[in-house]
């Protein structure tokens, strides 16, 4: 198993867990966390079956590691972005199989945009998310412009770009940006559940599932019906469509593998 400075990571019963491990920091992104979390997001793209993305302590991630930019008058905050944030934004984005960030606490910042690259976000009750940009002069950043209009509105993003105000796990849930939030004490056993689910289902049927959700965003209706029956096809083709077919007729669970 691969072994990392700033994360852990781990692959078990087909889910790859990558935990932000800088504790001390409230697991701030250094520029070696962001390229250890997309190395690591690739490699569980091709090994495991479910990625989740949490963190250690009491923070998920307070966003970007003041400390690690040097010099601000040398700061290029656009080549940092386009050469470190991107890359790893996109290894979770556009990861095949499906991912979970499990917000154990504050998620500010890039972290806050961190957790919602994921298809799943489950935060504790006690977790705040915080578009905390405007407090030093910037906007949001690492995909927020992109994210929040969509799983918010365009007015609750506004607000919470230009007020940079906490936003409860429990408003961003009833607001549509996270799936659910969960009770403290229920956190850990409920996102390992829901991951566990989701390794032991129909992982082709997953991808395309993303990958049709995410091109809605763009298409017309003619090209969304038509971008559904080819995935579709694919989906009727594989042995976990039989698997499930046969199942649903005897009245059983399916035992899907993945292809």
């Amino acid at each position: 198993m691969k072994t990392y400075q700033s994360i852990r990571f781990t692959i078990e019963d087909d889910i790859a867990v990558i935990t932000l491990n800088r504790p001390d920091k409230m697991n701030a992104l250094s520029g070696l966390m962001r390229a250890e979390i997309t190395d690591a997001a690739r490699f569980a793209a091709r090994k495991a079956r479910v990625l989740v993305l949490t963190g250690e302590g009491a923070a998920f991630c307070s966003g970007q590691d003041l400390s690690d930019t040097g010099s601000l008058n040398e700061l290029n905050l656009e080549r940092v972005l386009r050469d470190e944030y991107v890359p790893m934004l996109r290894a979770i984005m556009e990861c095949p199989i499906p991912t979970i960030s499990a917000v154990n606490g504050t998620a500010a910042g890039a972290g806050a945009n961190l957790a919602l690259a994921a298809d799943v976000v489950i935060a504790t009750q006690s977790a705040k998310f915080v578009q905390a940009f405007t407090r030093i002069g910037l906007i949001p950043d690492a995909g927020g412009t992109y994210w929040l209009p969509r799983q918010m509105g365009a007015a609750k993003a506004m607000g919470a770009a230009l007020f940079a105000e906490p936003i409860s796990a429990q408003q961003a849930d009833d607001w549509g940006m996270i799936w659910e939030a969960v009770e403290d004490e229920e956190f850990d056993a409920h996102w390992r559940a829901r991951a566990a689910h989701l390794a032991k289902g129909p992982t082709a049927a997953y991808a395309s599932v993303k990958q049709s959700i995410r091109e809605s965003w763009e298409n017309g209706l003619d090209d969304q019906l038509s971008l559904e029956a080819r995935l579709q096809g694919l989906c009727g083709g594989t042995r976990d469509f039989k698997e499930g077919v046969v199942a649903f007729l005897d009245k059983r669970p399916a035992k899907f593998e993945g292809r």
